[in-house]
């Protein structure tokens, strides 16, 4: 598991507690990245290398709970990437807005010719 950016807490608090609208976006992608992103979004985000995040999807929440409904695939590397340390859930394929992170379980390296696949049910958010 891991934790609500600043970004999405805001937002929500916002919209329950202030009337104010979230517009949730269609889509959101898996980001990959070689530092801790943390709320406010200053990680590291793997670049280069034909990396590019993946739209990723999440099955109903149960008890607060909700994990990937699919293999989130990313392209085979075609330079390193270097070592993942940290997930994250962005609402646009490019920019946008950080709205969850997390650590990977197990850090791994990507070097070229290597591919990254997030199995179902192993990224898993909450709002506990």
């Amino acid at each position: 598991m891991g934790a609500i950016s600043n970004y999405l807490e805001n937002a929500l608090i916002n919209a329950i507690f202030r009337n104010l609208p979230y517009t949730s976006p269609t889509t959101v992608y898996a980001a990959l990245y070689t530092s801790d992103p943390t709320d406010t979004d200053v990680g590291t985000e793997v670049s280069g290398g034909g990396y590019v995040r993946q739209p990723i999807t999440f099955g109903a929440p149960n008890n607060g709970v909700a994990s990937n409904s699919a293999d989130v695939v990313f392209p085979v590397a075609t330079a390193d990437w270097g070592t993942i340390t940290h997930f994250g859930i962005r609402d646009a394929e490019t920019g946008g807005n950080l709205l969850y992170y997390g650590p990977l379980t197990v850090n791994k390296t990507i070097l070229a010719g290597d591919q990254l696949i997030i199995k179902t049910g192993n990224i898993t958010v909450s709002l506990d």
